[in-house]
């Protein structure tokens, strides 16, 4: 799993009876997540995706109130590839519902189409801001683990991931940022830089879709290019929640902050 990771970006991480029981009780939280009245605003692109925002009510180990932390499978897999599980953060939900993609309140005609031709193809914590959208590096997370709430078929908006991208953005930022000091890498503009590198992505990477069932899980490099397909399964047949028939894809996600600093995050494996 190791060798792989490092070369495709990603590693799927296997079935664990606990984690099923652990999403069970996540997809019972997330399903009051999703209804609350205070989180509604977070319902975008005409109430098609739910934006992964903190709004599961797990402790640092995991764990919800009267439940088991979150190890097994995840845990070990996290271990193996970076040599340390990390405290986690309120597990982020993205909730995607058929018709995604729609475009997001206030998007241009070109984020839309690139929403809709490239996923919306991105690298976590490298964030637009400003009237301009101009990119800095503004977060740094250790590492993405993914895990299904609900059973999806490939069809319905899965994860998807550009194989071996990570060292391509690794290389570009590393370039753009090689004539400022160090300690003003995050606020260096690196828009050209992570454009071209993301082009040079979608020219150069296979793009796969990854799914897994609740229980199951993937593990994502922090530097890899990611995004959600569209829906184009059918649905609306009985039985919501098998494959072909949902009325959501649900998935849980953790991204605990990297520990080091900026070199180390763009250098580490």
């Amino acid at each position: 799993m190791v060798a792989d990771f490092f070369r495709k970006s990603w590693a799927a991480v296997p079935f664990d009876a606990k984690v099923l029981n652990w999403a069970r009780r996540a997809r019972a939280e997330g399903d009051q997540a999703v209804r609350d009245p205070a989180l509604a605003r977070w319902w975008v692109c005409r109430d098609t995706w739910f934006v992964g925002v903190d709004a599961l009510p797990n402790d640092v180990h995991g764990a919800f109130v009267g439940g088991e932390p979150l190890g097994g499978a995840p845990k070990r897999a996290i271990e193996a590839l970076f040599g340390a599980w990390a405290p986690l953060h309120r597990g982020q939900l993205s909730v995607v519902r058929p018709g995604y993609p729609q475009p997001r309140e206030g998007e241009s005609d070109a984020a839309f189409g690139y929403r809709l031709k490239r996923d919306a193809a991105h690298v976590d914590g490298i964030k637009a801001a400003g009237a301009d959208r101009r990119r800095r590096i503004d977060e740094r997370h250790a590492w993405i683990l993914g895990l299904p709430l609900t059973q999806n078929s490939p069809g319905e908006a899965p994860l998807v991931v550009w194989e071996g991208s990570h060292e391509i953005i690794r290389a570009a930022l590393l370039e753009a940022l090689a004539p400022h000091a160090e300690a003003d890498w995050g606020r260096v503009d690196v828009t050209d830089a992570y454009v071209a590198a993301r082009r040079r992505v979608f020219d150069t990477c296979r793009r796969v879709a990854v799914t897994a069932a609740p229980g199951a899980g993937y593990v994502l490099h922090r530097l890899a290019v990611h995004g959600v397909a569209p829906w184009v399964a059918p649905w609306g047949a009985p039985g919501p929640g098998q494959p072909g028939e949902s009325a959501t894809r649900m998935v849980a996600y953790f991204r605990p902050n990297w520990a080091g600093d900026m070199r180390a995050w763009l250098t580490a494996p």
